[in-house]
């Protein structure tokens, strides 16, 4: 099955038990919309009710980015609360519980919510070049729920997220290759192979196993999270994050005010 639209989007193709998503916004390095978020977790929801599909491979459209973050006009009168983190727990829910496993392959950018779901995928493999990184101190004065805060550290290390939120540095792929979070590095011309042969290797096995497995972690992951609603709406009412988003779209450096 094929379906094709025209960008921004969210492309499906199933090839016998393996799907593929495609990021597909590759004028704004896959930024995503909010009608993609919503079509990534339609597809996700409808894959998780697929028995015959077994593995399913994300990428971005080009070699520039697999997602570069959400698309900052979205932010333009926003309510300036906790609504947006919420919006966005309830979507990348749907990815990291999703019953099959599930491989991101990543050239160039994974930052902001392209990092979320590339670790809500059980699996990276990305090019050497590939960058990853939460530059949201320099880019918007945005914040993270307590959900996603807690997948991210279990995947990447507490210091390691610092690192990526508090200095707002992107990190280069073979850094995270020696901590575990990426599962191998190969070049452009050999990721797509190497995506297909992780993707063929677990379609083989035990798939109640695998949602077991992948379910209970997510649960425990999900355990007693603590309620960060202050710190959110603190975030999201401030002057910097209204000034962080008028920057971003006017093209110049944000100033911060502390306020």
């Amino acid at each position: 099955m094929n379906t094709q639209s025209t960008p921004p989007c969210l492309d499906l193709l199933i090839n016998g038990n393996i799907a593929q998503i495609t990021f597909n916004n590759p004028a704004a390095r896959n930024a995503m919309t909010w009608q993609m978020y919503e079509d990534l977790k339609s597809i996700c929801d409808d894959l998780a009710k697929k028995s015959d599909v077994r593995a399913v491979i994300f990428r971005g459209a080009g070699d520039k980015a697999f997602v570069s973050g959400s698309d900052i006009e979205q932010f333009v009168g926003l309510k300036k609360d906790e609504a947006y983190e919420q919006a966005v727990d309830r979507i990348f829910k749907s990815l990291q519980e999703l019953p099959i496993p599930t491989i991101a392959v990543i050239e160039g950018l994974a930052v902001g919510s392209g990092l979320l779901m590339a670790t809500a995928c059980d699996f990276r493999i990305s090019t050497p070049d590939a960058r990853f990184g939460i530059p949201v101190a320099k880019t918007l004065g945005n914040c993270l729920s307590p959900g996603n805060l807690a997948w991210i550290s279990a995947h990447l290390g507490i210091p390691m997220v610092k690192k990526m939120l508090l200095t707002a540095e992107l990190v280069r792929a073979p850094e995270l290759l020696e901590s575990g979070f990426l599962y191998q590095i190969v070049d452009s011309a050999a990721i797509t192979e190497a995506a297909n042969i992780l993707a063929k290797k677990m379609a083989v096995l035990a798939p109640i196993t695998q949602k077991s497995s992948k379910l209970g972690i997510a649960r425990l992951l999900r355990s007693n999270l603590p309620d960060c609603t202050d710190l959110m709406r603190e975030t999201y009412n401030s002057q910097d994050f209204r000034e962080g988003v008028t920057a971003f779209l006017e093209g110049r450096p944000p100033k911060w005010t502390g306020k």
